[in-house]
């Protein structure tokens, strides 16, 4: 079995975070989903749960960062395009999300980032395969 990931971030506002997300296309379980939790599926093998912030309370002893003023992850995903990149990026930023840095372009490396509604780091990142595979 493929190791998976289920990276949990909380959220002040559920039904917007989880709206925002299905904005970009992608599904939440709702075998993994009540009235303060929702699990936004990325891939087969990733997960982000969204948690408000008095459920993501109950996981830890820690205080939790006020993603809008602290960083505490910035999160990055693959793309298979430039052009995929781009409308990732695009649909977060009309969906209700907030710019995050500028584009980088590298040539064989391409990406772009915005915040989610609770101000969470998301990078969109195309590599060449064949940079990547050390023939760039």
């Amino acid at each position: 079995m493929a190791q998976m990931i289920f990276v949990n971030l909380p959220v002040k506002d559920l039904e917007t975070t989880r709206g925002f997300f299905e904005k970009l296309g992608y599904a939440i379980n709702p075998q993994f989903s009540d009235d303060r939790t929702a699990c936004v599926v990325i891939s087969d093998t990733i997960f982000a749960m969204l948690l408000t912030e008095p459920r993501f309370k109950e996981f830890t002893k820690k205080d939790v960062a006020d993603a809008s003023s602290t960083t505490e992850v910035i999160l990055a995903l693959s793309a298979d395009s430039r052009e995929k990149v781009d409308e990732l990026a695009d649909a977060a930023l009309e969906a209700g999300g907030f710019p995050a840095g500028e584009t980088q372009d590298m040539g064989f490396m391409y990406g772009r980032s915005f915040q989610d509604p609770d101000h969470h780091i998301w990078e969109v990142i195309w590599m060449d395969p064949a940079a990547v595979e050390g023939e760039g």
